[in-house]
């Protein structure tokens, strides 16, 4: 893997999240479909990824406690996704661990999300783990929790 060092992560709108959102993971489906619950919620964080003051990379933590963990200040992380042509250059590490120092800033002690099967790999290699069994989500596929404690 290239890595890639001409880049700038920032925080941005929820809007903003759909020019990646959409090709990356609603693929066909109307734009509508790339707001998620809660994304206008003062504490949840939208970060972006530009390269050459283009956006390619995008992802959302939400304050979202789930059950599966005993820890509080929890954030799920939702939406994160680099467009294919900017796959491989370790953009999708660095945005993810950017997103990781600014939850560690708000006093977060873990992330947890519900991750594709195709995605599983990416964040194991970036110290996630997956807890319990697989689940289907409607037109979407097969995913896993997964979590990192902070």
């Amino acid at each position: 893997m290239k890595k890639e060092s001409n880049y700038t992560i920032k925080q941005i709108s929820s809007v903003k999240t759909y020019i990646v959102r959409h090709p990356v993971l609603r693929e066909g489906r109307p734009i509508e479909d790339c707001a998620f619950d809660n994304d206008d919620l003062e504490t949840t964080l939208h970060f972006g990824l530009y390269t050459n003051n283009d956006l390619v990379g995008v992802a959302t933590f939400l304050l979202n406690n789930n059950q599966l963990f005993s820890e509080t200040n929890q954030y799920q992380l939702r939406g994160m996704g680099v467009l294919k042509s900017h796959q491989g250059f370790g953009f999708g590490d660095s945005l993810l661990q950017y997103g990781e120092q600014q939850i560690k800033l708000k006093d977060g002690a873990l992330i947890w999300f519900n991750a594709r099967e195709i995605a599983i790999g990416f964040y194991e290699k970036n110290n996630y783990q997956t807890i319990g069994d697989s689940f289907e989500i409607k037109g979407v596929g097969k995913h896993y929790v997964m979590y990192k404690k902070l």
